[in-house]
């Protein structure tokens, strides 16, 4: 018996490997590059954030002032002010909001800032609140002391 269920599951595959295939291209033409002069160009090979499927998935942003280029090399709460100015213009680029955002990754250089970070972060996200998740890695780039990326609904 237990065989016969394992074939009969198994037999269903063929008929969701092509759906699941379809799917996929139709997911890649939905595909939409966001671009925004209100925050910091990518530094690499990448988008500052992409659309996709009525998502927005918002690319790490880094303290770094749009305006001028010039790295914010001050406190935790200094850079996640600008850090979030950056990430809300991304957002709003794609025809959003930071009321829309679903999911927040924030990557700490030291977790013991993480109420400093935590504090400023409040000001801009109301209930209900994202889902998000806060990790201290061992660097970042340009040295920076935090950086956060998003994912919202359009």
């Amino acid at each position: 018996m237990k065989r016969r269920k394992v074939l009969i599951s198994l037999g269903c595959f063929p008929l969701i490997g092509p759906l699941f295939l379809k799917s996929q291209t139709r997911s890649e033409a939905m595909k939409k590059e966001i671009k925004t002069d209100k925050a910091p160009q990518a530094i690499g090979p990448y988008s500052q954030g992409i659309i996709a499927n009525g998502f927005i998935f918002a690319s790490g942003q880094i303290a770094i002032d749009p305006e001028t280029g010039e790295l914010n090399t001050g406190t935790i709460e200094e850079q996640t002010r600008l850090v979030l100015t950056n990430l809300k213009a991304v957002i709003e680029a794609a025809g959003s909001s930071f009321e829309k955002v679903v999911k927040c990754t924030v990557f700490l250089q030291d977790m013991d800032e993480f109420s400093q970070m935590n504090q400023v972060y409040a000001e801009f996200f109301k209930p209900p609140f994202p889902g998000r998740a806060a990790v201290q890695v061992a660097r970042l780039p340009k040295d920076v002391k935090v950086e956060i990326e998003a994912i919202a609904i359009l």
